[in-house]
């Protein structure tokens, strides 16, 4: 199970939220492209990163400070944010990007989806994000008459594999994750999942792994690590099957 490092950019720095509140976050870094190197170097294998400033336009914003995360290092790098059209698509695949992450177009736009699986087949993910149950869009900011299962079994028609899948109540609250319904999204949608979410211990990382679904193949983590609450390198053992 892979343990994957998140860089959330807003104005250009490395910041935080709390359940996806534009009022509610904190700046860990203004040097995103280092902070990648620092967990490319604690062992890191991929990297999630998401434009929140795109999530909430509806556009990429971040550009510039997302192509010098890619180029600064040599692990795979998954995005998302802003993401809607095919150009938005094969301008970041082009530029180097491992895999690009559809949210809101998941909903809004489900020709998209379809059209981009065909021509990029598995390096196109889709963002599950749930609040009580319903998707949410546009940054959180809005829900759609839609459960994240109706969602997962949608898009895997559509020929998506891999989704990120994230219990928005709990994201930036060191709560710990939605294991049940992330392990439910995987089984019964026949996805392979990213559990994303409230992930603040290294036992969160023991229990993922304790629940032996093979659905859940990765794990991400943003708050526990800025916070000094988690080491990633721990972490990283934990996820492969190393400890002890």
């Amino acid at each position: 199970m892979l343990v994957i490092p998140a860089i959330d950019l807003r104005g250009g720095k490395c910041v935080r939220l709390i359940e996806g509140r534009l009022d509610q976050e904190t700046i860990y870094s203004d040097d995103p492209a280092g902070m990648a190197q620092t967990f490319e170097q604690a062992g890191a294998e991929r990297l999630h990163v998401v434009d929140l400033d795109g999530a909430f336009s509806g556009q990429m914003v971040n550009f510039d400070v997302i192509k010098k995360i890619v180029q600064g290092i040599k692990i795979p790098v998954q995005l998302g944010g802003g993401i809607r059209t095919m150009d938005s698509i094969d301008q970041l695949l082009d530029l180097g990007v491992s895999r690009v992450i559809l949210g809101t177009a998941a909903i809004s736009n489900l020709d998209l989806v379809q059209k981009s699986v065909e021509k990029y087949g598995g390096q196109i993910m889709v963002g599950i994000d749930s609040k009580n149950g319903q998707v949410a869009i546009e940054g959180w900011a809005e829900t759609v008459g839609k459960t994240y299962l109706e969602l997962g079994h949608e898009i895997r028609s559509l020929g998506i594999t891999q989704v990120v899948f994230t219990d928005t109540r709990r994201d930036g609250t060191l709560q710990g994750p939605n294991l049940a319904s992330s392990a439910e999204l995987a089984r019964t949608c026949d996805l392979e999942v990213i559990v994303s979410g409230g992930v603040s211990t290294i036992e969160d990382i023991r229990k993922i792994r304790q629940l032996k679904e093979p659905g859940i193949v990765g794990v991400i983590m943003g708050k526990a690590l800025y916070a000094g609450k988690v080491d990633l390198k721990e972490a990283i053992k934990i996820g492969r099957g190393e400890e002890g």
